[in-house]
């Protein structure tokens, strides 16, 4: 059936061709036109998909992100200063940075697994007075008579202050080591359980 239909298809291009009212000359001119058409069409389609898939798939790009961080430690370690830590570096690798800290240095009230920020400051404070004396002296229970310094200050020396107790002493020790050094007084507001009032009793004690 299939045969019989291409058969018919030539048989009909045949009558056409030779119903035209064209020269052979012409005719012959008119095929050789029509395959030149065929055969330009035939190359720039080739020429064309060659050209698609030679072209190299766009790179994408990539945000930059920031590896590395800047910080700065002060007080008790061997080499204070500036120094450039990795991304996602922590209080303990500053400390190693800077040389360690010193024997006089008190790392009790810095969290030295918290991470850093870039631009952060980092303080080791020495010792206090009271951390040195020998265990076998007499301690005598006072309120302290100069100003207590907030953020080196122990729980001992905060329950000292007007409506500090226990609780609320644990909870600026825990506050300050989570998040660094109190950067203004007014910080203590952020601690659970201080309000406006409370620090109003004992801001006046105070020094960073």
């Amino acid at each position: 059936m299939t045969n019989m239909n291409n058969s018919n298809n030539l048989e009909s291009i045949r009558n056409w061709w030779s119903e035209l009212h064209y020269t052979p000359l012409q005719k012959r001119s008119l095929a050789i036109v029509a395959a030149l058409v065929l055969l330009t069409s035939a190359i720039f389609i080739m020429r064309t998909s060659s050209a698609s898939e030679a072209i190299p798939p766009a790179p994408i790009a990539f945000e930059e992100v920031a590896a590395e961080i800047t910080i700065d430690i002060q007080g008790a370690v061997r080499k204070p200063g500036v120094y450039t830590l990795t991304l996602g570096a922590r209080v303990v690798d500053a400390i190693k940075a800077s040389g360690g800290i010193t024997k006089n240095g008190d790392p009790s009230d810095v969290n030295q697994a918290r991470k850093l920020n870039d631009g952060e400051q980092i303080y080791i404070y020495a010792k206090s007075t009271a951390s040195r004396t020998s265990s076998n002296a007499p301690r005598v229970k006072s309120k302290p008579t100069g100003f207590i310094i907030l953020n080196r200050a122990s729980a001992k020396e905060l329950e000292a202050l007007d409506g500090i107790g226990p609780v609320l002493a644990s909870r600026i020790i825990a506050f300050r080591k989570a998040n660094g050094p109190f950067l203004s007084i007014e910080g203590l507001l952020q601690v659970p359980g201080i309000g406006a009032a409370t620090l109003a009793k004992f801001q006046s004690k105070l020094r960073l």
